[in-house]
């Protein structure tokens, strides 16, 4: 017995259901995944990074927009939804419905067991493909460990880390620096990796 070919969506066809879904759902190569929620530290971690970009932001031509403001990273795909994302001078959207953005400066993704692989490697792949992104910072959950991959002017990528609370990272392209004990402000780590801290 054969069974049918599951018929693949056009990013058109996604955007009018995610557009009416009751939850969120990322889009890749015809195929939509839902997103499950996220735990204390997630949203902590990820409203304290948007708090402290839009404060030291004031007054600058940049925009930071939570977990809901929806990112295409091409024509085709994905669709994603970073946890945090930075949009500067003009930014451009698919339509003029306002929640999908094309042109991000910098994202920001915190890692859970189950996100972590797709973060590193295919979503981190795929990101790097967009034209306007300039840095992409990966922020682990379950210790201070930020990870900044940052853009260079020959296209490659130069990674830089921070591992302790008194540490702070750079984002280059936007002269912003970050204290983790901002970023992890509230965050309660296991005790094994809070004596180490």
């Amino acid at each position: 017995m054969s069974s049918l070919p599951v018929r693949k969506l056009t990013p058109e066809e996604y955007l009018e259901i995610e557009r009416q879904a009751e939850f969120k759902s990322e889009f890749y190569r015809g195929e939509m995944f839902a997103m499950s929620g996220a735990g204390r530290a997630h949203n902590l971690i990820a409203n304290n990074i948007g708090g402290e970009a839009r404060s030291r932001l004031r007054g600058r031509p940049c925009e930071v927009y939570g977990s809901d403001m929806r990112v295409r990273v091409s024509t085709t795909g994905p669709y994603t939804y970073p946890d945090a994302t930075i949009a500067c001078d003009k930014p451009q959207f698919v339509d003029d419905r306002g929640d999908t953005l094309l042109t991000p400066k910098v994202l920001f993704e915190v890692l859970s067991e189950t996100t972590e692989k797709y973060d590193r490697g295919a979503k981190s792949n795929q990101y790097r493909q967009i034209e306007s992104l300039q840095e992409y910072v990966l922020v682990s959950q379950s210790e201070p460990h930020v990870e900044v991959f940052q853009r260079c002017l020959d296209g490659k990528w130069l990674f830089s880390e921070a591992r302790e609370l008194s540490a702070s990272i750079t984002i280059e392209s936007l002269g912003v620096t970050l204290p983790l004990s901002e970023i992890y402000l509230r965050v309660e780590f296991p005790d094994s990796v809070a004596a180490a801290v």
